[in-house]
């Protein structure tokens, strides 16, 4: 089967192999795991036969798109790893208001592609991240509250199973597998090499407003944002984090979009952030700049995450009040790491302009996401900086409703990801699709009881089943 493919294949042991496995992960905290072969496909027949040659050699397999997995999930030992970051095809119909694209195009590629006709597609906030993974593991996306997670926008899919065999999957064949395609994330039992998508008339207006405080006016600054957030229409990026260039205290910034077709909308929608309760005591504004997604990633998103640093991710979703969140943020500000390190918090569900979700495996989400980064340089520190991540989001779990597959943390942090029911639906499709067990699965899975865990509506722990 090795000499069927045409990309390279690269074995345990061979030149170039130990690079290749580090460039397989974005930042440079690259896990100790090592695959004992590396694809690298060129088109769908080569996907075809390095399945083929992972049931050869008894070998499980791995799938990369563009490998900005914060864990490095697909980075597995004993296994044949698939990278599809060549597979960047993409066909756009204006007509009929739909498309194809590979998994090795990047989001920020498709989006500007997409800009040229007028069109749009829910993608994410990073330009350096593939629709791969984004797309399978929901897609939390620019303007994402007025689509939906971006796996919504997807109609169907070419995928290569288990056995090596091409199939597609959309409502009407195969619909099992486009319903698990649509948020099982690392837990999908198949390649997928083509998706395909409904795309959307792209709004004629982005304008965004952006506010920073010192840390002092973090509790007014948070539970502003926890009001308001489901209410308004704007998308808000709350961030936390110290200035790159002097490492001080953490300042806080609160960037808000509106999409909209006229700017006197979008200006109306960023209105209610300036009567926000801390609004005398902010540092700098700038209010109402007329821009673009890719000007946002690239200036507001992209700073962020530093290649040459190691990273760790954790998240949750949650509606508790910031009343029962403020005691644990209070001591993270006291001992936040370095910059980059960064935490932020998103609005997301309960906005009544939001549109209603289909049947899909993707089934874990709330009102507000808050995701958690810590960014460091020595090796030495891994564990101190595991242990702070890990500890804050852990003592949070009492308030959360779930996590979402992006940033996650489930080698030490497993949680609920899934509804109960998807999960255990997610099983059965996966002995039915892939008996052999022959695709990894998650780093880590939620234990029993997970759907009762929580929130409830008024911020309090619900009861945990026994």
């Amino acid at each position: 089967m090795a000499d069927r493919i045409e990309g390279r294949v690269l074995r345990r042991g061979d030149y170039r192999y130990e690079s290749r496995r580090r460039e397989a992960c974005w930042h440079s905290g690259v896990p100790h795991r090592y695959p004992e072969v590396i694809v690298l496909a060129n088109d769908e027949d080569d996907v075809v036969n390095a399945v083929k040659l992972a049931r050869e050699e008894g070998l499980q397999i791995a799938v990369r798109s563009g490998g900005h997995s914060w864990s490095g999930s697909h980075l597995r030992d004993g296994t044949l790893l698939i990278d599809l970051s060549n597979l960047r095809h993409v066909a756009v119909d204006k007509e009929t208001m739909t498309g194809t694209a590979q998994p090795g195009i990047k989001g920020s590629e498709l989006n500007s592609m997409l800009a040229e006709k007028d069109l749009f597609f829910p993608t994410g906030h990073c330009t350096g991240v593939s629709i791969g993974g984004y797309l399978l593991q929901g897609g939390f996306a620019w303007a994402g509250r007025d689509y939906g997670p971006a796996c919504m926008s997807v109609t169907g899919i070419d995928a290569v199973t288990a056995d090596g065999e091409r199939i597609h999957a959309d409502e009407t064949r195969n619909a099992d597998l486009l319903w698990a395609a649509r948020g099982a994330g690392p837990g999908f039992f198949a390649v997928v090499t083509r998706f395909y998508v409904k795309l959307y008339p792209r709004k004629r207006i982005t304008m965004n407003s952006g506010y920073f405080w010192p840390a002092s006016a973090a509790r007014d600054v948070y539970a502003f944002v926890h009001e308001i957030g489901r209410q308004t229409p704007a998308e808000i990026n709350l961030m936390c984090n110290r200035d790159p260039m002097t490492n001080d205290e953490p300042l806080i910034s609160l960037n808000a979009t509106a999409f909209t077709d006229t700017e006197e909308e979008a200006r109306e929608h960023l209105s209610v952030f300036e009567f926000c309760p801390a609004r005398a005591h902010v540092l700098t504004t700038r209010l109402n700049e007329v821009t673009d997604t890719g000007t946002l990633s690239r200036l507001g998103t992209d700073p962020h995450y530093d290649e040459t640093k190691h990273y760790l991710a954790d998240n949750m979703w949650t509606h508790a009040s910031f009343d029962d969140l403020w005691p644990n943020f209070e001591a993270m500000l006291k001992t936040w790491p370095p910059a980059p390190s960064h935490m932020v918090l998103y609005n997301w569900a309960g906005y009544e302009g939001q549109p209603e979700r289909p049947s899909m495996a993707y089934s874990v989400e709330d009102e507000l996401y808050y995701g958690l980064y810590a960014a460091w340089s020595d090796p030495a520190d891994t564990q101190k900086y595991t242990d702070w991540v890990t500890d804050h989001m852990r003592a949070w779990e009492p308030y959360a409703s779930g996590i979402q597959l992006a940033d996650e943390n489930l080698i030490n942090r497993p949680y609920r990801f899934l509804s109960d029911e998807n999960l255990r639906r997610l099983d059965d499709l996966r002995a039915t699709w892939d008996p052999d067990e022959r695709f990894v699965s998650w780093l880590g899975r939620p234990g029993p009881g997970a759907e009762a865990a929580g929130v409830s509506g008024t911020g309090r722990k619900r009861a945990v089943d026994p």
